[in-house]
């Protein structure tokens, strides 16, 4: 088989694994019938993905540095397992703890486990100029999860109850995403691979060269910090809102069944995602970013004021697209700045600010509950986050080729 289909299988292969680990993106259903079904109140049912997102960046790290050493295949592997066993695990917990240790612990330590490995693999099977793209195909599979995930989730729970629900998933994701983990695998050393094809008469793509730097000498860059602070801010704004959602809309629309709501988000976030991946390809990572933040900042001043059916499905998608585009544009500005040899590592280090973003969102519906009326205070801080993501996507500047050498010498 030529190798480009092998890369096309890799691609492929990742993004139906990711629609199986996203299972993190229909927690919002999960989230409403604990508190409907089960009595618990919001910060209970709130809890098992708050530590879900922290332990899914916990584990992304290790999984980096241990699959830049030992390859993607066998972590992978893990990270499947892990998943559905703290899925089938979460069936039997019944009390806020057990389900912080089942689905937040040992599910989310193997979603990230899992998450860890397809972007990095993907990478070296495609041209760097492609890497936008193949980030945002990856990572849509992801996002893209909630739209059969949410509706399929919603009538488990509606036929057979949570426990039952967890069970049958984990035990889904335990027959496909483990067998597809067994093929995935990084390029032989000697692998080129094949560069875009281009009209007759017109230069080959050019593509900048990025050396690779350690993670190390990485925490020794201004870049790292903006980079840090960008992802942290708008990964708290968007995971707030994804994880909020149907209570959102129950809320300040009176919308009690708004399940349809997440199906909406993952379409957009997913959407957004590859759009992202193929605009940050053109016109590179920082300026689209920018453009995210922008209209990611200007929803959030709008979303309070978002109080029927139409404007809120309209913020909802504005919020995924935003979103989305931080996950298909972070893995391919590590790249860019720091290359692939380290790239597990470097990224599973700034990941860590998506960990903490999701802490982040969680802590500022807990403030404005507490502090405010509903969720408008929560609008307010994010719109503010955000204005600090746009004023630092236009002051970071890429490393230069000159200071990248240097920096990978060191």
């Amino acid at each position: 088989m030529k190798k480009i289909d092998k890369a096309m299988r890799i691609l492929i292969a990742g993004f139906c694994i990711n629609l199986c680990l996203g299972i993190l993106y229909a927690w919002s259903v999960f989230n409403k019938a604990l508190v409907t079904d089960m009595g618990w109140n919001a910060a209970d049912a709130s809890q098992p993905y708050a530590i879900a997102t922290v332990t899914f960046s916990i584990a992304l790290l290790v999984a980096g540095i241990l699959q830049d050493r030992m390859g993607p295949r066998n972590i992978l592997m893990l990270g499947a397992t892990m998943t559905g066993l703290g899925m089938i695990a979460s069936s039997f917990a019944t009390t806020p703890a057990m389900l912080s240790m089942t689905f937040g612990v040992v599910a989310g330590a193997g979603i990230g486990f899992g998450y860890a490995c397809l972007s990095p693999a993907a990478m070296k099977w495609f041209h760097a100029s492609k890497k936008g793209l193949v980030n945002g195909l990856i990572a849509a599979g992801f996002g893209l999860a909630a739209v059969y995930l949410a509706p399929l989730t919603s009538a488990l729970i509606t036929n057979y109850g949570i426990d039952q629900s967890f069970l049958i998933l984990g035990i889904g994701v335990l027959v496909i995403a483990v067998p597809l983990a067994a093929t995935i695998n990084n390029p032989p050393a000697d692998y080129v691979p094949e560069a875009p094809k281009v009209k007759a008469g017109k230069a080959p793509v050019a593509v900048k060269k990025s050396n690779d730097i350690s993670w190390k000498v990485m925490l020794k860059t201004p870049q790292f910090y903006s980079l840090w602070i960008m992802y942290a801010f708008a990964s708290a704004t968007g995971l707030m809102i994804i994880g909020n959602i149907t209570t959102i809309a129950s809320v300040q629309a009176n919308l009690p069944n708004a399940v349809y709501l997440a199906s909406i988000l993952a379409v957009f976030n997913s959407g957004g995602r590859i759009g992202a991946g193929i605009l940050s390809d053109k016109i590179g990572g920082l300026r689209t970013l920018f453009i995210a933040f922008a209209l990611q900042g200007i929803n959030m001043v709008l979303f309070a004021t978002f109080k029927s059916e139409a404007t809120l499905i309209l913020g909802t998608a504005i919020a995924a697209v935003g979103y989305g585009t931080l996950l298909a544009v972070f893995p391919s500005i590590t790249a860019e700045f720091y290359g692939l040899k380290n790239y597990g590592t470097n990224y599973g280090v700034l990941y860590t600010a998506w960990g903490i973003g999701g802490a982040i969102g969680a802590a500022v519906v807990g403030f404005s509950m507490t502090h405010g009326e509903g969720y408008g205070l929560a609008y307010t801080i994010s719109a503010v986050m955000m204005g600090v993501c746009v004023a630092l996507s236009l002051v970071t500047r890429p490393i230069s080729e000159e200071k990248s050498a240097q920096l990978a010498a060191a």
